[in-house]
Parts: C-alpha cells; sequence; structure tokens
C-alpha cells in the first residue's frame, strides 16, 4: 500500500465555485481568480462540455473537488467505483484536494441527494473514522471534510457537533473544511454560541473555508448559497481566519446566481476581514497539519450546482 500524502495543504488565496452558467465569461475573459472549486460529481463521468471547460482551466488555475455524495456516516458499504473514478478526476485535474460533508446521503443504494446529519456519540464517531480511513487508502490522499448546515438534532447524541469534528479529524487524520456560514446557520436552529464552536476545532486541521449566504425564515435560517455573505457570518470568518492563521477561502453561490464579476468581488471582500498581523492572503501559507429533540421541523437541503 503506497503512503498518503501527509504534506501541508497550501493557501491557493481567495476562490469561488465553479459554476455552468459563468463557463463562457471564463473562457472569453480568463479573470484573474486565485482558484476554483468543483463539484466532483459533476464532472467524474463526463467527457462533453463540462469535462472539456473543467480541463481548459485546469491548465490556468489551481482546482479543488468538493464532493456531495461520498455519504461518510451511512451505513452502505463504500461505494469503490466511486471512489475510483473520484481519483481518476482528482488526478486528471491535479486537484490540490478532495473533500466532502460530514453527512449521509441515502441508505441501500438511495441517494436522497441531501446532506443528512448524523447523530453525535461513540459509535458514530467510530464508525465515520473507519470509513475515512479506507476512503483516504483508496485515493491515496488526504480527505477533508466539511461542516453541514443542520435543521434536526438526535436524543442519542452524547456530544456537540464541534466536540465530534474535532475528534474525528485527529483521530482519521484527515482535514477540515471549515464552511463558516454552516457553523453560523446551525448555531441559530440549535442555539448554541459560534465563537464557542470554532475554539473547540484544531485550527491545525483547517485546510479551507466556506462562505455563503443563506435565507433567514424568521424561525429558523436556510443554507441556500443565493445571496451575499451576512454581517454575523463575516464577523466569524474575522475570528476563524485568526485561530487558523489562514487558509484557502471560497464562496459558494448556487442559486439566483449573478453574472461572474459580482461572485468573484463578494469573495474578495474576506481581505477585508484578515487580521493585518497575518499579512497579505496571497503570500500565507496553511498549517501543514492539517441536542435533544428536533429543534426546528424542517428538511436539511443540500444545495447541487447544476449539470449542462
Amino acid at each position: 500500500m503506497m503512503p498518503i500524502p501527509r504534506c501541508g495543504h497550501p493557501n491557493l488565496g481567495l476562490g469561488v465555485g465553479l459554476r455552468t452558467v459563468h463557463f463562457p465569461y471564463l473562457l472569453q475573459h480568463q479573470p484573474e481568480v486565485d482558484w476554483f472549486e468543483v463539484i466532483s460529481e459533476n464532472f467524474m463521468d463526463s467527457r462533453g462540455r463540462p469535462r472539456d471547460v473543467l480541463d481548459q482551466l485546469a491548465e490556468r488555475y489551481p482546482i479543488v473537488m468538493h464532493g456531495v455524495s461520498l455519504s461518510i456516516g451511512s451505513t452502505d458499504p463504500l461505494n469503490l467505483d466511486y471512489l475510483r473514478k473520484l481519483k481518476s478526476l482528482a488526478d486528471a485535474v491535479q486537484a490540490k484536494w478532495v473533500s466532502d460533508h460530514v453527512c449521509w446521503t441515502g441508505v441501500a443504494s438511495r441517494n436522497s441527494h441531501d446532506l443528512l446529519p448524523l447523530p453525535y456519540h461513540e459509535q458514530s464517531l467510530q464508525h465515520v473514522v473507519e470509513r475515512i480511513r479506507i476512503v483516504q487508502d483508496v485515493l491515496q490522499r488526504q480527505l477533508v471534510l466539511e461542516n453541514p448546515s443542520s435543521y434536526v438534532t438526535f436524543t442519542a447524541s452524547t456530544m456537540s457537533e464541534a466536540e465530534f469534528v474535532a475528534r474525528m479529524a485527529e483521530e482519521a487524520d484527515c482535514g477540515l473544511l471549515l464552511d463558516v456560514n454552516n457553523i453560523y446557520v446551525s448555531s441559530i436552529n440549535h442555539d448554541f454560541d459560534p465563537f464557542e464552536y470554532l475554539d473547540a476545532i484544531p485550527a491545525h486541521r483547517v485546510v479551507q473555508f466556506h462562505l455563503a449566504g443563506h435565507t433567514n425564515l424568521g424561525t429558523h435560517l436556510i443554507d441556500t448559497h443565493d445571496s451575499h455573505v451576512t454581517d454575523p457570518v463575516w464577523e466569524l470568518y474575522r475570528k476563524a481566519h485568526l485561530l487558523t492563521g489562514g487558509a484557502s477561502t471560497l464562496l459558494e453561490w448556487d442559486a439566483k446566481i449573478p453574472p461572474f464579476p459580482i461572485v468573484h468581488a463578494e469573495v474578495m471582500k474576506a481581505r477585508d476581514y484578515m487580521s493585518s498581523a497575518l499579512g497579505s492572503y496571497r503570500s500565507r501559507p496553511a498549517n501543514d497539519q492539517l441536542q435533544a429533540n428536533s429543534t426546528v421541523p424542517h428538511p436539511a437541503t443540500a444545495v447541487f450546482a447544476e449539470v449542462e
């Protein structure tokens, strides 16, 4: 078995999610973007225009792969065919890393197309850790996992999400994609302190940040990725940046998508929330190491990029 690289992940700067609606603009203008993140499933089986565009962009920009179907928390066996396709794409585009979510997406080989929450206890933790190790062996690279937004909790949980994610990262030796918007959304939905959540996360494990907009429905928030980042999320990002020393930061905008310059301008606002003591985001290296009953009766919602 080949050793899995454990070297530090680079700080790529400020990037945006690659979406098909922006393909013409990107090919024509080749904008000064630091990097792109792609939804893995949109390109794994594609040999048409989407893959051709990705191949062209991969020659010019760093690419990161972000999946929505790994289902690391499912009781179904891991899909080895899926993992082989994932590795093949990562190798082809020289992906800087491969990420997915701390969730499950289906059962009995049925994909719900939702990022479904896990109960947080010792049994589920060890289940996820074991599966992460298998995935990393197959991919021959360190996996990076994201905290999802959530809308329900479990009476069976014996630890907080932050404790679960922190222990998972250390025990499985994986990286973390810290979605700052998801932390804020879940903190409102489940009434916890988002800044305490950040304090509980092992900063040396954070490889990447996500930023996005959400929808406030009064009684709860929904992670919709369809608007600008809100001020409370920016303030949370400020602390996250300070605690970690900075990491690759990406803006997700998946619905009501505006022209590319607007999306790019939104992620560039991140510079205003970076501590001046940390220096320029372009030159800062990433760290090299990487409740009871349901509180809001609303289904988890996963947002997928469209496939052309």
